[in-house]
């Protein structure tokens, strides 16, 4: 069971998510929240909160930072009308998994739910590449540690948002040693999840949009 906790100032917009996500078995809304302290307090623990980025008091930006704080395990998924890529990219800087519009089907957010949930891939990759392209190579710090040649194959395709299944079969491997690179590039790049790698990525020029799209489209030729 998925244990949701909704967070948006407007109760109507609550209410709705939490009548989408109640037709599915595996998804259990245990919270709602009004602003983003409220959020913090109830989606600590919770496996994944639906936040909305702007709320009274502290804002669903703050509220997500303080969330990878405090409750590390916990998926934060940004849900907003606005379609500013620099507020996207924040949201994901500050440790949110990913991010659906309101205007979204209601499919996409319970897949957005249950993905990020499953931590197996980054939610809407493609957008992501878009979203990144001006911050290729942006950040002061150098690489945190020496990555191997495997390594870095491995973070290109998680960029791509491909699964460990994608990932072993595009490179001619087990998904136990893809599981095992994920989790030592996580570690090594001080990333709690895929996305935040992906995003690293990018902001130390380890992997370019270019070279993304590139192994994306070598990749489903093969």
């Amino acid at each position: 069971m998925i244990r949701v906790v909704l967070a948006d100032d407007e109760k109507l917009i609550r209410s709705g998510w939490a009548t989408v996500l109640s037709l599915h078995d595996d998804i259990d809304v245990t919270a709602e929240a009004a602003d983003g302290r409220a959020a913090v307090a109830a989606g600590t623990g919770a496996d994944v909160v639906l936040m909305d980025i702007r709320m009274p008091g502290m804002d669903g930006l703050a509220a997500t930072r303080e969330l990878a704080r405090r409750s590390p395990k916990t998926r934060v998924i940004m849900v907003t009308t606005f379609e500013s890529d620099q507020l996207v990219w924040g949201a994901l800087r500050a440790g949110a998994a990913g991010y659906v519009l309101k205007r979204s089907p209601a499919g996409e957010l319970v897949e957005a739910v249950r993905l990020v949930y499953r931590r197996d891939a980054v939610l809407f990759p493609d957008a992501l590449r878009r979203i990144a392209s001006p911050h290729v190579g942006t950040a002061r710090q150098r690489v945190p540690v020496e990555l191997t040649p495997r390594e870095l194959d491995v973070l290109r395709h998680i960029a791509l948002g491909q699964s460990n299944a994608e990932i072993a079969s595009a490179l001619h491997v087990t998904k136990e040693t893809v599981k095992t690179h994920v989790g030592n590039l996580l570690n090594k790049l001080g990333a709690r999840d895929r996305t935040q790698a992906a995003v690293l990525a990018y902001e130390l020029g380890l992997v370019s949009t270019g070279v993304a799209e590139a192994a994306k489209s070598r990749w489903h030729r093969e």
